[in-house]
Parts: structure tokens; sequence; C-alpha cells
């Protein structure tokens, strides 16, 4: 069954994939695109496609696919369906560790210094986030846990805008960017960026998900069946954060999209991480490439932020999952 799902899933990906690379400001056919693709096609369509479309389709399915499992990974970890990096302020963090980078210049003079900002801030805003949500009651509570996050995610969106209003015009045109969130400065080296983080970080989440699974039932169980519990959270929480810095390190802050996906397949096909994983990984590349596809396409000329695009779909989906009994995810 899982592989007649993971293809399934695949199947819609690389649908999705083909109308990235078809549609736009100049619409292709099927047997235009395979002939870019290969070479024999029009000039100007084979420099559409391997120099805009190409990239910009890459890194939006990676993204997507480190966003989604992120998402998989925390709402495991904190048991709750609503549990997300962007409404827990992790991308915020990883946003307002972006902007310090670009403002003071580490950016244009080291090619990792922005990525490693990001993580640092994605990891500080979790830390935080924690603490507050630790520091509300003995236990932790994870509806407490997402107030937090909100409550951090808007104090560093401020912070960004304080940092911002001493910056150059340049400054606060890049910072749009990270707070809406884009593909349009897609190239061939972030595409291998992203390749060489979400790849072995994937591979990490795969094997922790196993973990999670036990992790689900109780912690005390899990350790009986001998997980090293203290382990397996830290490795899991450290790879998602990571994965949630270096999908905004390259494209900015998009929502809702570790909501959405991963909520989505556990209603259908329900809470074994041992499925959900890949299976999140498929379909979180697909939506993103999806909306990157929308932002681009539906208002003709005018290009939407896909962060707008993604909280259309996230802001009504967070509603119903607010409105609904919250059982612990398994």
């Amino acid at each position: 069954m899982l592989p007649l799902r993971l293809l399934t899933l695949a199947a819609a990906l690389f649908v999705a994939m083909l109308l990235a690379l078809r549609l736009g400001a100049v619409s292709l056919t099927s047997m235009e695109v395979v002939q870019a693709l290969f070479g024999n096609g029009v000039p100007m369509h084979e420099a559409i496609l391997h120099e805009l479309r190409l990239p910009r389709a890459f890194q939006a399915a990676l993204v997507g696919s480190a966003l989604a499992m992120s998402g998989t990974t925390y709402q495991a970890l904190l048991r709750n369906p609503l549990a997300e990096p962007y409404v827990l302020g992790v991308s915020s963090g990883a946003a307002f560790g972006a902007v310090l980078s670009v403002v003071s210049g580490w950016s244009l003079r080291l090619v990792w210094a922005l990525p490693v900002a990001a993580f640092v801030g994605a990891v500080v805003s979790m830390l935080l986030v924690f603490r507050i949500a630790y520091a509300v009651g003995q236990r932790l509570d994870t509806r407490v846990l997402l107030l937090a996050g909100v409550v951090v995610g808007a104090f560093l969106v401020a912070c960004i805008w304080l940092v911002l209003t001493f910056a150059d015009d340049e400054s606060v045109r890049t910072a749009v960017f990270w707070m809406m969130g884009s593909h349009s400065g897609a190239s061939w080296r972030s595409v291998i960026i992203l390749l060489i983080a979400v790849v072995p970080a994937t591979l990490v989440l795969l094997w922790q998900a196993r973990s999670l699974n036990l992790l689900a039932i109780g912690e005390l169980t899990a350790a009986y069946l001998g997980t090293n519990v203290e382990q397996a959270k830290w490795i899991a929480f450290a790879t998602a954060t990571f994965l949630t810095a270096i999908a905004v390190s390259v494209s900015g802050t998009i929502g809702f999209v570790g909501l959405v996906v991963p909520h989505a397949l556990r209603l259908l096909w329900g809470g074994d991480n041992q499925m959900l994983m890949p299976a999140s990984a498929l379909a979180g590349a697909t939506f993103l490439v999806a909306a990157d596809t929308a932002s681009r396409s539906v208002a003709g000329a005018t290009e939407l932020p896909i962060g707008v695009v993604t909280a259309l779909v996230g802001v009504p989906c967070f509603v119903w999952l607010l409105r609904r009994p919250q059982p612990q995810v398994n």
C-alpha cells in the first residue's frame, strides 16, 4: 500500500513540475518543453526553461519538502496537529537571522553566512518558545507552546522592522523578500545548496520515524522499547529546525506548508511517521510547486508573493483545526 501511495504522490509532483515549466508569461506546450529540455527547441524557450523555470521549480520542490517534513516532525514530537515552523516562530527566527546577515553585509562576504545566520536565529527562537512555555507551568502544555510561538514570531517580526529602520533601501527591499516569501531569485546555486542540506536531513528524519512513532505512544513506553528518548527528541528537533532554516535562507518566510500537508495526509492515511515522512516530502514539494506556479500565473504580469498564496490555503485550515477537538498526534 505504501509504495502505491508514494507512486501516486510522485505522479502528482511530476504533473505539478510539468505545469510549472509550461505556465508563465510565455506559455509553452508539453512538446515545446520536452524539446527545450533536450536542446532541440527554440533558443528563447531553452533559455526560459534552463535559466528561469527549471531552477525555480526545483527550488520550490525542495523548500516545500523541507517545510512539510519539519511540520510533520514538530507535530509528532509535540503530539499536536497545529504545530509547524511558521506557527512556532521558527520561520520568523530564521528570517531575523537572515536579515541581520544581509544588513551586516556578511552574506556578501561568505557564501554560508546567510544559511548559518538563519539556522542560529531558528534555534534561538525555538529555545525561547520552549523557555516561555515551560515558565508558564510545570509541564509542557502544547497549547501554551503554540501561543508562545505566535508571540515570539510577532516579536521577531517587530525586531526585523526595527533593524530595517536603520538600514539602507536595498536591505529593506531584501527584507520584504524574506517577510513575504518568493522563488523569483532561484538559481542553480541555491538548488545545489538545498540538495546538499535537504537530502541528508531527509535521511535523518526517515531514520528517526520509528522513534517518533514510539514517542507518540509515550516517552516511558518508548524508553522501555529501547529508544534513547532524549537523543531522539533532540536529533529530530535539530534536524527539523535546520530544514526550516535552510528553506527560509533561500526562499524567505513561507507559512502553513508544514501545517496543511502533514495534517491532510494524516487524515487520509493515518499517523504512522514511517509513511508520513516520505509522503510529506513528496506532497509538500507538490503543494509548493503548485502554489509557486499559481503565484506567477493567476495575476497576469503581476507576481503574487508565494506566502500570500499559501496563507490563503493555510489560514482557513488553521482556523478549522482550532475549532476541532485536538486529539494527540500518534
